[in-house]
């Protein structure tokens, strides 16, 4: 089977966190070259190659790329998938757009973010109908932040500025009635920097996934304001479903290669039906050991609380769409001036062909 594709930089950092990086390792990790393709651990020239960037292949709400590769379907298509890792989605776009890799496992919103940009990007397969965001609050400001009308004066941890949760937070708040000028958004990342900067009071609160989510309310230490893993939770903060995390790549790259694109959409929907018919335990058993933290019963909780997120067939939900536009309207000038074609930003061709 396919090892992850994690970059080394990633590993070592996730295994530094859960304290199971040896000394023995350390002169790998810190020997690794600047920008060294990351090591597949595959049969590279096997089958056709494709390069996917993930925005963080722990997060569980991305968990059907790395999934797709443990069960070995790309194999099964004669793909020859390298997993890269890039933790905030404005920098995974920025590597789509310059041909870098063909495709990015990332927030759908972005399709319409750079459409009014003048790029041509569409979802092909689209993983979940809500965000599988949560907002936390740290246990010190429990008492002052009880809805996002108290993100006055605060520090709001995103991953990064530009990325889905720094969309999200910033809708929020206007939706509330507080004006972006009005609260800090901080860039702290996701895992063991948003752990980090939570503890600290870098950030008073922030967006972010699980496995993080389960681990701070595990470690008591934070609490959740708004939880957004599930469509009911989604509607009612946002008003709507909210398609997040998908595969999106440049339209003109997927009208040229629709063969490719096919095997990816076959992969990724047998993936989803997979994940419908086995338990969070067996799910979380095919991911990577240090995905866990030490800890394989909040893991496999983590996994539970996100399932309900994702779709089983890879479609785009009729009202999604919708309400991507309207949260991003809400604080964006680029896209509120601008005229975007909802139609141009998915396809469903490639997954109802998978379906059939």
């Amino acid at each position: 089977m396919r090892k992850t594709a994690r970059p080394k930089t990633a590993r070592c950092s996730a295994l530094f966190a859960t304290g199971l990086l040896a000394l023995s390792s350390l002169t790998a990790c810190g020997n690794e070259p600047a920008g060294s393709t990351p090591d597949t651990g595959g049969s590279a020239g096997t089958g056709e190659p494709v390069k996917i960037m993930v925005g963080g292949l722990n997060k569980i709400i991305y968990l059907p790329a790395l999934l797709t590769q443990q069960l070995g379907y790309f194999k099964d298509e004669g793909l020859d998938v390298q997993l890269m890792e890039e933790p905030a989605g404005v920098e995974a776009h920025d590597q789509l757009l310059s041909g870098q890799v063909q495709g990015v496992v990332g927030f759908y919103d972005h399709t319409l973010d750079l459409q009014a940009k003048g790029k041509a990007v569409e979802s092909v397969v689209q993983f979940a109908e809500a965000p599988g965001e949560v907002e936390v609050v740290s246990d010190r400001e429990a008492d002052a932040i009880t809805s996002p009308r108290d993100f006055k004066g605060k520090k709001l941890g995103v991953t990064g500025i530009g990325s889905s949760t720094d969309f999200l937070t910033r809708y929020l708040a206007v939706k509330n009635g507080v004006k972006l000028s009005e609260f800090k958004r901080v860039a702290v990342g996701a895992g063991p920097t948003f752990t980090s900067a939570l503890r600290k009071g870098t950030i008073d609160a922030g967006m972010t996934t699980d496995p993080t989510v389960a681990s701070i309310i595990d470690k008591g230490e934070g609490q959740i304001l708004l939880d957004m893993r599930t469509v009911e939770g989604t509607e009612e903060a946002l008003g709507g479903s909210y398609p997040s995390s998908s595969l999106y790549m440049q339209t003109e790259w997927v009208n040229s290669h629709k063969e490719i694109v096919q095997k990816l959409a076959d992969a990724f929907v047998k993936t989803l039906k997979w994940m419908r018919s086995h338990s969070p335990s067996e799910i979380a058993d095919k991911m990577p050991a240090d995905f866990a933290q030490g800890n394989g019963i909040v893991y496999a909780a983590a996994i539970q609380h996100a399932l309900p997120m994702f779709t089983s067939d890879g479609v785009m939900p009729g009202d999604g769409p919708e309400t991507v536009e309207k949260v991003l309207r809400a604080f964006d000038p680029g896209i509120a001036n601008a005229h975007v074609d909802l139609s141009k930003t998915y396809t469903t061709e490639f997954v109802k062909n998978a379906a059939g």
